[in-house]
């Protein structure tokens, strides 16, 4: 829609009601130039004509709402004619100027003054000269011309606001979806990497039930303890990120993060489910941003589960290093199978590794994984601002 649709549309509301106002003002104002011009009785032979053309202007002012420059050229007309008629050819001049653009504004000006030219050349006005006369009627086109050049670009501006605010309350919806959409995301990934770090503990234990049943009772009830447990949190963490999908407003605010220290814990539970797993602290403790501590976390909790389901009962060497400005480093190794793994293999979509690459480039990081010599490696490096 460009600028004159938008400002025929702005202004069609009140379109009759100004008709009806522009209608009584050229009346009135007509009514009064004519008894300023013979009311005391001094009309002339002319005087048919001027109420004929004074009329007819009135008759023709509506229309100024609905086509100015046409019925402006029209009351010019009977301006040039008719004396009665100027009231209407100068409100022509002004609804062209707010309505249409400056130049063609300024043409119906032109052609209004030059009109009154000729009325008067044939009716010269009484009282004052014929140049100071036509000074005061160039002066007067000129200011209607520029006071609705000025309404005008007003209510352009005020269109062009409301215009930009909707486009603006627009574009801010649809970030807020989007932010919306990524924050579910976000906690849909993170739970992603929980449940299947807890389910693959589950596998481990629930492999030692089925292949070593000549263990201990206490064992083999620790073992049966230990998938009860786990299998509750599972649900309880599957059931959180339905709702956190159903959810609108997706927050985790007041859900503990892990950061680099819950290594350790995390390395404790896979022990503790049997696997072999050597860590390497090279980081001493060190305070690491949150935002990294978590991606590191994550690097880690994943190289772990994926040990489990491909290479179970391997021994799985997990290194930490680094230091402040130089980054971080997360390495990640266990022996590959020579042969089929003792035990069933704990189902996978395959797209853990992609979302953790992806995680890990988020971070500003950089993550490698390969097997190669017998073994498979995971290397990650983050960044560590100094």
């Amino acid at each position: 829609m460009d600028e004159e649709t938008r400002l025929e549309a702005d202004a069609g509301p009140g379109r009759r009601a100004g008709a009806v106002l522009v209608f009584v003002a050229v009346g009135v104002l007509g009514a009064v130039t004519l008894w300023a011009r013979h009311g005391t009785g001094s009309a002339d032979g002319w005087f048919a004509l001027e109420v004929a053309g004074g009329a007819a202007a009135w008759v023709l002012s509506p229309l100024l709402l609905w086509r100015p420059v046409a019925a402006a050229v029209a009351l010019t007309a009977l301006a040039a004619v008719s004396p009665a008629a100027t009231p209407a050819a100068t409100v022509a001049v002004l609804q062209v100027a707010r309505r249409r653009p400056v130049g063609v504004a300024a043409a119906v000006g032109a052609a209004g003054i030059a009109a009154h030219a000729v009325q008067g050349l044939w009716r010269p006005p009484g009282g004052i000269s014929f140049g100071w006369w036509l000074l005061l009627i160039t002066a007067a086109y000129g200011a209607l011309i520029g006071w609705g050049a000025l309404a005008r670009a007003r209510r352009a501006l005020l269109v062009s606001l409301a215009e930009r605010a909707r486009r603006a309350e627009a574009e801010q919806g649809r970030r807020v979806a989007e932010a919306r959409m990524a924050e579910r995301t976000r906690i849909a990934r993170e739970m992603h990497d929980v449940l299947a770090h807890r389910l693959s503990l589950l596998a481990t234990y629930a492999g030692a039930l089925e292949y070593r049943p000549d263990a201990p009772p206490e064992r083999l009830a620790r073992a049966a303890g230990v998938v009860r447990a786990g299998v509750h949190q599972a649900l309880e963490e599957l059931r959180e990120v339905i709702l956190l999908l159903r959810t609108d407003d997706a927050e985790d605010e007041g859900r503990p993060q892990p950061v680099l220290a819950d290594v350790p814990r995390l390395v404790a539970e896979s022990r503790d489910a049997g696997a072999a797993v050597e860590l390497r602290d090279g980081v001493g403790g060190a305070a690491v941003p949150a935002p990294v501590g978590r991606t590191a976390y994550r690097v880690v909790q994943e190289g772990l589960t994926n040990a489990r389901k491909h290479a179970a009962g391997r021994r799985v060497r997990v290194v930490l290093a680094g230091r402040p400005g130089t980054g971080l480093e997360i390495d990640i190794r266990n022996a590959l199978p020579a042969g089929p793994a003792a035990g069933p293999a704990a189902p996978g979509s395959g797209t853990g590794l992609v979302g953790l690459t992806e995680r890990v480039r988020l971070a500003g990081g950089r993550l490698d994984h390969e097997a190669a010599a017998g073994e498979f490696r995971l290397h990650a490096w983050l960044p560590w601002p100094a």
